[in-house]
């Protein structure tokens, strides 16, 4: 705080593009506990509404002629069941809810953290921690579930040639272990790279020599992170149906 009243004072251009992750009470400034109410959480609970407001109240009067909101609504399921369907296979659509609900969660949360004085919620390694080991858990049960010790055959590549097998499977091992924490840093990555540039030529727009350069890169930099917030919800549910295929059909 200092150095930024110092700063101040001498007139230069003070700034702190990680300012806008930092989780904070929703009331009041005391410490952050287990149950306080933050802006994550508030910024989370404002996701859930607006999936259930476009799903469920958008989709209450289905008619023939679908309204714009169900017709986001019908595209965005059609979306995600065919690459379900593509993906994971026959097998796999009976767990559609379930990557339909981590789809909606991530793209809500990314494109709600876009707006002004907004909070992205998927920017913090540990909310994208918990939605990687959730698929981590879920599909490694769901393979032991469905084919007992026969699902260690995932590791084991039987089309290599024998010599190569126990190295393989040793990489196989250390790959599989390693996906959640590449699951997770991807997503939150992403998400804080991109606004923190933002801030940062935003920034800089204070500047009045070089303002309109600075605007025409917020503008541009901010139709990306919109691309980016998509494709990042997006990789998220298909590396989901990849990791869901190899519970299903272990062997390789």
């Amino acid at each position: 705080m200092a150095d930024e009243a110092k700063g101040a004072e001498e007139g230069g251009l003070v700034f702190q593009p990680m300012d806008q992750f930092i989780v904070k009470p929703l009331i009041g400034d005391g410490p952050v506990g287990m149950f306080t109410i933050t802006n994550v959480t508030l910024w989370m609970a404002l996701c859930v509404l607006c999936i259930i407001g476009l799903l469920v109240l958008g989709t209450s009067r289905r008619a023939i002629v679908p309204s714009r909101t169900q017709s986001v609504a019908e595209l965005a399921y059609g979306f995600i069941y065919k690459m379900v369907e593509d993906v994971s296979g026959k097998d796999g659509v009976r767990y559609f809810p379930y990557i339909m609900t981590l789809f909606m969660f991530i793209v809500f949360s990314n494109f709600l953290g876009l707006l002004p004085m907004a909070f992205t919620t998927t920017s913090h390694i540990a909310v994208t921690a918990v939605l990687a080991m959730g698929v981590f858990l879920t599909v490694t049960i769901l393979g032991f579930v469905k084919h007992g010790f026969g699902f260690l055959s995932v590791f084991w590549i039987s089309s290599a040639p024998l010599v190569l097998r126990p190295v393989l499977a040793l990489i196989e091992v250390i790959s599989y272990f390693v996906r959640p924490l590449s699951h997770s840093i991807r997503l939150a990555g992403n998400m804080m790279a991109g606004h923190a540039v933002i801030k940062v030529f935003a920034a800089f727009a204070a500047v009045l020599a070089i303002s309109p350069f600075s605007i025409l890169a917020i503008t541009a930099i901010y139709a990306l992170e919109v691309l980016v917030s998509f494709i990042q919800a997006y990789v998220f549910a298909i590396l989901t149906c990849v990791y869901l295929k190899d519970a299903l059909h272990p062997h390789h």
